[in-house]
């Protein structure tokens, strides 16, 4: 948490620390990302449960019991690490088209803390005020700025091939990004009466 805000506020001092710790894959994924997201998703499960969301063409205020937002919001967290792990593959593909040899380790590394920030501003998700799409909106252009300085270091192209490298990486992470954002909103404001009967039936057999 506090490495996102860093990397908001002083991204190529952060990027430098990244750099020289040169974590792993497993160490990034248990270390940072996934106690991020866990905290992430604790605060929107309580604002879904004590503040609810807007549903319905008549617009009407739905709170969640605790078994349908550990659901929900397991749901997020396996969404979010899946638009990493594609994510970092797809940076991989990018990276060779530019004629690099990059490795997914390192593809990885930049993803994960390149969208560290998107991930941040869905705190504000909790609210049942906020529209999700001005936290995306919010979080993804922070997550460019901050990737405009992590891929190069991260990935450490070819300079002549660098700017293409982090513009088309920057494309492609915002396209997932708004792709998963569309789910979750589809599914919070009602739009999806499928996947509301897939989670009921999830929450039915739940202990509690």
């Amino acid at each position: 948490m506090i490495k996102a805000l860093l990397l908001i506020f002083d991204p190529i001092a952060t990027w430098d620390g990244i750099l020289r710790a040169r974590r792993g894959v497993v160490s990034i994924l248990v270390v940072y990302l996934l106690p991020m997201l866990l905290l992430v998703s604790v605060c929107e499960a309580y604002g879904l449960i004590h503040w609810g969301k807007w549903q319905g063409e008549v617009p009407h205020l739905k709170t969640f019991s605790l078994a349908e937002a550990v659901v929900v919001e397991t749901a997020q967290i396996l969404l979010s690490l899946a638009v990493v792990f594609a994510g970092a593959k797809m940076v991989k593909a990018v990276g060779e088209t530019f004629r690099g040899r990059h490795t997914y380790s390192q593809a990885f590394e930049a993803v994960a803390y390149g969208l560290s920030p998107l991930f941040l501003l869905r705190l504000f998700d909790a609210f049942r005020e906020v529209n999700p799409w001005v936290t995306w909106a919010v979080g993804i252009m922070l997550c460019i700025a901050t990737l405009y300085h992590g891929i190069p270091r991260m990935m450490e192209p070819d300079p002549s091939h660098a700017f293409g490298l982090y513009l088309m990486s920057a494309l492609l992470l915002a396209l997932v990004t708004a792709m998963a954002r569309w789910v979750t909103w589809a599914y919070l404001v009602g739009k999806i009466p499928k996947l509301q009967a897939v989670v009921a039936d999830l929450v039915a057999r739940l202990p509690f």
